[in-house]
């Protein structure tokens, strides 16, 4: 499990252009984003789990340092046999973590209820199922349930001088609460979170942020925040997060 460094950035969305010019020099696209009007971006689609309690959203408010979600990822659009990621993202002080496992999403809800992976393409490792085993176990020890779908259009790219920085524009992000498994692919109900504005997340393993990074955030007066997803539907998103459905 490999720790990195991960800084946020709310950007108004009139920035966009000039920000992608300036980093793009330092910079190649991710191998697997496809290209979209010039750009290389996928959609990612996240299921969050949380207690009866909402124990992860109150660590999360509380800023608790050692913490950890569940989330289900997929991405672009469903096919049969597509594959959805077991993930566990695990945050201590400010370093980031993540336990990942690949699972097929038509038998994601057997997945669940039995443990067993259904892994078409033989990625699993036994570091993948060992992760599995970890994400079933802060699953059912809580009874955790989904409480919100997060959705997002990410232009991904990786540094040029080293390639384990990544640089990210999540862009239209848009959530629901209180979804069900099955419409991870479902784009009904979304609202926006930020209707004018996307995230630009910098991620680097390196005790300090590359150069060029940080002068590129210093030029555009960018101010870093504890930004999360997971925990902003339920500010943005006008519905109460009382109610889970069993």
């Amino acid at each position: 499990m490999k720790l990195r460094h991960e800084r946020k950035y709310l950007v108004a969305n009139n920035k966009l252009d000039d920000l992608r010019k300036r980093f793009i020099p330092f910079l190649y696209p991710d191998l697997f984003a496809q290209e979209t009007e010039g750009k290389t971006q996928y959609t990612v689609r996240s299921i969050y789990f949380d207690s009866v309690d909402f124990n992860a959203l109150s660590e999360k408010k509380e800023g608790v340092e050692n913490r950890l979600k569940l989330r289900i990822r997929g991405y672009n659009t469903y096919f049969p046999g597509c594959e959805v990621f077991l993930e566990i993202k695990r945050k201590y002080g400010n370093l980031i973590a993540k336990n990942r496992a690949i699972t097929s999403y038509d038998f994601l809800e057997k997945t669940l209820l039995t443990g067993e992976l259904v892994d078409y393409s033989g990625k699993n490792t036994k570091n993948m199922k060992d992760d599995a085993s970890r994400f079933l176990f802060h699953l059912h020890r809580e009874a955790q349930k989904p409480v919100n779908t997060v959705v997002y259009e990410r232009e991904a790219y990786h540094g040029k001088f080293d390639p384990e920085v990544r640089i990210t524009f999540d862009k239209n992000i848009r959530a629901v609460v209180n979804p069900e498994l099955r419409n991870l692919f479902c784009n009904r109900g979304l609202v926006y979170i930020w209707d004018e504005a996307f995230i630009l997340e910098i991620k680097y393993h390196t005790p300090e942020m590359p150069t060029w990074a940080k002068s590129i955030v210093h030029e555009f007066e960018l101010r870093h925040e504890a930004l999360s997803k997971f925990a902003s539907v339920f500010e943005n998103v006008k519905v109460a997060p009382f109610h889970i459905k069993n």
